[in-house]
């Protein structure tokens, strides 16, 4: 015995959430014992199905001779009979090219997730979601110009998480070299260790009085009209929520009826709702399930959530899917983990988050 049921019992709940799974139909004791082996008899196996349905792990709909799985069930299936899964070298192959396509556009951080998502849906047929990391507490580390000609400079934004941000600039010609190491003498010594939350609104009163000379001071004045990009937070902003396509789980039978589709359009519309739920998962370990009324919010009831974090430089985000808690969850738990895997790998690469 474990968790209260006998081996045979496991077996059979296992293979009627199988069974489910693959045929979004109730699973009839005669189809159980056929499909699986299980060396018993339809007898055998209705009335273990009648000892786990008393027992709170299936149900038996009115209009149907078979059982369907409850969230007793698949929860227990998720921690005592989940078998680690690989996510396949095919699906490996196509999430990395999928992703990398858009590194190799340089694309930003938004674009890769928005890119992750997509594909995420379509590997495993649920809808993608994520919250983006956000930056505005990161602190910046310093600050460096550089002459790349006469007439220009490059400013050179370095954060404590690693990211660095960089932004052309004209310059009078002939600024000379030591008011351009005053300046950045003056940034460091009034911006560094700040975080971009405390420096944006401020950046004017944290400057002011700044510039002993003309030369510094016009600098300085130039600093403040062009460079005020390198504070902004870059899009995705602060714990946006990104959706893939909902014509992923559109096509899933749980939603063939119109009533229920329509509860899924609402649901994706409550993107406050959902960004909750998601910015509380937990961090690190691997994937997070919840599954249908685990969840505090009723309007997920119907859902189960798979996610996992992947790292941004010093931060993190979280990314994953959605669909209804009839779901192939080692497949879905491997392909949820190794995309954030991969996200980190690739968020991370250099260009990524060139603006």
């Amino acid at each position: 015995m474990q968790h209260g049921l006998s081996e045979r019992e496991r077996d059979i709940l296992e293979a009627v959430i199988r069974t489910y799974v693959k045929t979004a139909e109730p699973a009839g004791s005669r189809t159980v014992a056929k499909r699986f082996g299980l060396g018993v008899s339809a007898a055998t196996v209705r009335n273990a199905m009648s000892d786990l349905e008393e027992k709170g792990f299936l149900y038996h709909p009115h209009t149907s001779a078979g059982r369907i799985p409850t969230d007793l069930a698949y929860r227990y299936y998720v921690d005592a009979l989940m078998r680690p899964m690989r996510v396949s070298a095919a699906e490996q192959r196509l999430l990395r090219m999928e992703l990398r396509e858009e590194q190799d556009h340089q694309s930003p951080l938004d674009r890769l997730l928005r890119r992750a998502l997509q594909v995420l849906g379509l590997v495993t047929g649920e809808l993608g979601l994520a919250v983006a990391p956000g930056m505005d507490q990161v602190l910046l580390e310093k600050l460096e110009l550089v002459r790349v000609s006469s007439e220009r400079i490059l400013i050179v934004l370095t954060l404590k998480n690693g990211l660095i941000r960089t932004v052309y600039v004209d310059v009078p010609v002939g600024a000379p070299a030591e008011a351009l190491g005053a300046v950045t003498m003056i940034l460091n010594e009034r911006l560094a260790g700040l975080s971009l939350q405390e420096i944006r609104p401020s950046l004017p009163d944290l400057l002011r009085d700044s510039g002993e000379d003309p030369p510094t001071q016009e600098l300085i004045n130039i600093f403040l009209q062009s460079a005020g990009d390198l504070f902004t937070q870059p899009r995705p902003i602060d714990g946006e929520l990104m959706l893939g396509p909902t014509s992923t789980l559109a096509n899933q039978p749980e939603f063939a009826e119109s009533a229920r589709l329509r509860s899924l359009i609402e649901l994706t519309e409550q993107r406050e709702l959902l960004k909750s739920v998601l910015e509380t998962r937990p961090a690190g370990g691997g994937a997070t399930i919840t599954i249908g009324s685990e969840h505090a919010q009723p309007q997920l009831s119907p859902f189960t959530l798979v996610t996992s974090e992947y790292r941004f430089g010093g931060l993190a985000g979280v990314l994953g899917v959605m669909g209804p808690t009839r779901m192939p969850y080692e497949k879905v738990a491997a392909i949820v983990e190794y995309t954030s895997l991969l996200m980190g790998e690739l968020a991370n690469a250099p260009g990524t988050t060139g603006r």
